[in-house]
């Protein structure tokens, strides 16, 4: 199985996004954050409706993103969330879901996240990125540290390539998610594969 995990932006999508999803299923990427932070709780359900849709019965796994009272009423039982909102839920919220992941920026928020039921994190941001334009990367010695400091699986974000995710491997990491280049690629099947070469 990859160690790949595909984060959504329908804004960064050349063609049509739900297209783009199918595509992408078919690449079998880890998993699939459905993460559209532009939108609206109301406007969030119904595009994960129909992106629950394609993926059920598909080898890669959905995972919804912030809006868990949303998750919770689909049915859905994998969730990715900024620590705040995971600080927020209570013990038999979290209890609705099989996977919940974190999003996290120093070896401290790591450790919260672990400490608070996540099951795997996102570290970031580890290379230059156009998503985080300006900011400077907090590189592969921030990502080595978040990971010797927990123990969960470790996801590294934030300008991952087939160039450089062999660094992000020898870090410790468990994979690595990539966006605009899972959303703008015509091939994601041979997109993912440039990362199982290295």
């Amino acid at each position: 199985m990859s160690d790949i995990i595909c984060v959504t932006s329908r804004l960064l999508c050349r063609g049509d996004f739900p297209e783009q999803l199918r595509k992408i299923a078919e690449a079998e990427p880890k998993y699939v954050i459905l993460r559209e932070k532009d939108l609206s709780e109301e406007e969030y359900r119904e595009l994960a409706k129909k992106a629950v849709a394609i993926f059920q019965g598909t080898k890669t796994r959905l995972i919804l993103h912030y809006y868990y009272r949303t998750a919770i009423e689909l049915g859905w039982k994998a969730i990715h969330l900024p620590l705040h909102i995971l600080r927020e839920m209570s013990r038999e919220e979290k209890a609705q879901f099989e996977l919940i992941g974190a999003s996290c920026h120093s070896v401290s928020d790591a450790e919260e996240a672990q400490s608070l039921g996540a099951d795997h994190i996102t570290a970031g941001h580890v290379f230059v990125t156009d998503c985080k334009k300006g900011l400077p990367p907090r590189g592969i010695d921030f990502l080595r540290d978040v990971c010797s400091s927990v123990n969960i699986p470790v996801y590294a974000i934030g300008g991952i390539s087939p160039d450089n995710i062999e660094l992000v491997r020898q870090a410790g990491a468990a994979g690595a998610c990539v966006m605009s280049g899972f959303m703008k690629c015509s091939d994601p099947v041979g997109f993912i594969k440039e990362f199982e070469k290295k």
